[in-house]
């Protein structure tokens, strides 16, 4: 991404630069890397970069309290969690003790009488990381995972016998976010508030998998979005993010957001790590 030359954040942010898609006859495409050396964001379509104020989510939740954002209205929230998880990268405790923890989180942040985690994803800002764990690059494009069809496609994905009783319930879809090993300080995410976004700015768009094509939605530019970040989120940290919700009456039903550089990172900031899982919360 183009670096923006803006002073660093204030106590109001700072400002950076987003890749906004732009809209066009053609569906964008996004391709899925599988991960390694090689992994690397690939995109087909018209894409255009925009300077654009990000306000700092940690100082107003300082000045206002923790409860200033919240995934049903902004639609992410960033929540204290210490795991017992030592390794991340540890699949059997992962499986055993992290999605457990995770669904708990998820049903007390939304209520949801059932949850399941389906999905993990690692990236990391390091090539040298990347190619030592298999894993993907961190995702600079403004996207929400899931689209009012490929969310309640992935239940039926994952659950063709109890799909149709399932999808006659409200239920949506939770991104656990959180930085591994250190904090992050590099390739840091922007969100933006949903309150902001309007149907007119998400672009359906094509996500191609190894095993399977989905659809994403991208966003085009809009002055009125409001983009929020928090400065080094720890590895005792959760962010929340809603990418579906079947429920039309609130103003939260995606996320949008993009990983970023920050103008002026703190020195010897480490490449960032992170993990992010997808859970249902089912009502």
């Amino acid at each position: 991404m183009t670096t923006s030359t803006s002073p660093p954040d204030t106590v109001s942010g700072l400002r950076a630069t987003l890749k906004y898609s732009v809209p066009s006859d053609e569906k964008p495409i996004y391709v899925a890397s599988i991960g390694g050396e090689e992994a690397r964001l690939d995109l087909d379509g018209e894409f255009q970069e925009r300077e654009v104020e990000i306000s700092d989510g940690r100082a107003r939740m300082a000045a206002a309290g923790n409860d200033v954002f919240h995934i049903d209205r902004e639609g992410f929230s960033l929540v204290s969690h210490e795991s017992a998880i030592v390794d991340f990268y540890d699949l059997v405790a992962i499986e055993s003790t992290y999605e457990i923890e995770i669904m708990k989180l998820v049903a007390a942040a939304t209520g949801a009488k059932r949850t399941a985690v389906f999905d993990h994803t690692w990236r990391a800002d390091s090539v040298e990381q990347r190619a030592a764990r298999q894993i993907r690059e961190p995702s600079a494009v403004i996207h929400n995972d899931y689209t009012n069809w490929s969310g309640p496609q992935r239940v039926r994905d994952i659950y063709p016998a109890e799909a149709d009783d399932l999808l006659n319930r409200r239920f949506s879809i939770v991104n656990v976010w959180r930085a591994i090993g250190h904090p992050a300080e590099t390739s840091m995410l922007a969100l933006c508030d949903a309150r902001s976004v309007t149907d007119d700015d998400l672009i359906r768009s094509e996500r191609r998998a190894k095993d399977r094509i989905g659809e994403i939605l991208m966003a085009s530019y809009n002055p009125a979005h409001k983009w929020i970040y928090f400065p080094a989120m720890s590895p005792d940290e959760a962010l929340l993010l809603k990418t579906y919700d079947s429920s039309r009456d609130g103003p939260a039903r995606f996320a949008i957001h993009t990983a970023f550089d920050h103008p002026a990172p703190p020195a010897g900031a480490m490449p960032r790590e992170s993990m992010e899982s997808r859970v249902f919360a089912f009502f």
